[in-house]
């Protein structure tokens, strides 16, 4: 797996669990998904922060029970929220950040080569403006397509455009609905976001 930006040397981690920065909208299962598999001892890392652009996003309310700090950052003014996006994550030490349901376009310029996302389809397929949550899987049944998954993958400045780390995949059914399909996938998202980030630390910290 190729790790944009560790050949350099611009990725630097702590020796100690890696602190992950999620930045979420809606509600918060797949953030909560990845702190716990971080409190099982899955990964060596940690849940630092969560940022918010609503204080009563269902994410905030999933981290606070968990104990994670929870920054809120309103979207206005908008000249300055990337500015304070960065600076949220930076007051909290973060080395790693994962988008996790996070519907707004991320500026990416100071993470480049540390920031995840993860798409409910097998991207490129299904991907980019407008398309996320039911909207998703309501085009792949759409397009009759026999299966379908989830990517997840590096952030740059498009949507849904980095290059892969992987994906899990799985079947449409006969008779799926948006929300039967929606359950399938998410129950790959749930093993997938986990094991994409431990692959992407051991490459961060090979010798």
């Amino acid at each position: 797996m190729v790790v944009p930006d560790v050949a350099d040397g611009r990725v630097q981690l702590s020796a100690g669990p890696v602190r992950i920065g999620a930045l979420a909208s809606r509600g918060g299962r797949t953030v909560a998904n990845v702190a716990d598999a971080c409190a099982r001892g899955e990964l060596d890392a940690c849940v630092a922060v969560c940022v918010v652009t609503r204080a009563d996003a269902g994410a905030a309310e999933q981290c606070r029970a968990r104990g994670i700090a929870v920054e809120v950052v309103a979207p206005e003014p908008a000249a300055t929220f990337d500015d304070r996006i960065d600076a949220a994550l930076r007051a909290h030490g973060v080395e790693l950040v994962c988008l996790c349901g996070y519907l707004r376009r991320f500026r990416v310029d100071a993470w480049r080569g540390r920031t995840l996302n993860i798409h409910p389809a097998l991207l490129p397929d299904f991907g980019g403006t407008g398309m996320w949550g039911e909207h998703v899987h309501r085009a792949v049944l759409a397009a009759g397509r026999r299966e379908s998954g989830c990517t997840v993958h590096w952030v740059d400045e498009d949507y849904d455009h980095g290059a892969a780390v992987l994906q899990r995949r799985c079947p449409v059914e006969p008779g799926d609905t948006p929300e039967v399909l929606a359950a399938r996938v998410f129950r790959e998202e749930c093993l997938a976001y986990p094991e994409a980030i431990r692959r992407v630390l051991g490459a961060f910290r090979k010798p």
